[in-house]
C-alpha cells in the first residue's frame, strides 16, 4: 500500500460513508464504474422545489479513494445545487486529473484526493462519486422541467 495515497485522512473518510443505501422513489439515478478496477457507486437523490438535494442515498462498492470521495459527497451534498454539483464533479476532475487547484467552498474537502493526480490508475475509482451525482442531478433536474412544461 503507497502510504502517500492511503494516508490516515484518506483512511478515515473511507470509514464513515454517510448517506450510504437507496431511495425509495428518486428524482435522479446514475451508477458509475470504473472500467480498470471494477469499483462501482450508485447515487439516488431527490430534488426539491428549489433545484437542491433534499434526499440523497448511495451505494459505494469501491476502492478506499471512491469510499474517500463517496464520504466527501455524502458530507457535503445535502442542499447542493444541480450547478454546485456539476461544477464539484468539474473541479474534481480537473484537480485529478490536471493537478488542478482543489475547489474552494461547499466541496474543499475534495483537497485530501489531490494526491490521486499522481497515481493515473488511480483517477477513475476517486471521480466515481462525482460523476455519478452530476449525472443523477442533471437527469433529475431534467425530469422536473419535463414535469412543470407538461411533456
Amino acid at each position: 500500500m503507497d502510504n502517500a495515497l492511503y494516508n490516515t485522512a484518506i483512511l478515515t473518510l473511507a470509514a464513515g460513508i454517510p448517506h450510504l443505501g437507496t431511495l425509495e422513489a428518486p428524482h435522479g439515478h446514475a451508477e458509475k464504474t470504473a472500467r480498470l478496477c471494477g469499483s462501482r457507486v450508485a447515487v439516488d437523490l431527490c430534488l426539491d422545489e428549489a433545484g437542491r438535494v433534499c434526499d440523497f442515498a448511495q451505494t459505494v462498492k469501491a476502492c478506499a479513494l471512491g469510499q474517500a470521495a463517496a464520504a466527501i459527497l455524502g458530507q457535503n451534498v445535502m442542499g447542493a445545487s444541480v450547478d454546485e454539483l456539476v461544477k464539484a464533479r468539474d473541479a474534481c476532475r480537473a484537480m485529478i486529473k490536471d493537478g488542478a487547484t482543489p475547489p474552494a467552498g461547499r466541496f474543499a474537502g475534495l483537497a485530501s484526493l489531490a494526491s490521486v493526480h499522481d497515481y493515473p490508475q488511480r483517477h477513475e475509482s476517486a471521480l466515481l462519486p462525482f460523476e455519478a451525482v452530476a449525472e443523477a442531478a442533471q437527469a433529475a433536474a431534467s425530469a422536473k422541467s419535463r414535469i412543470a412544461s407538461g411533456s
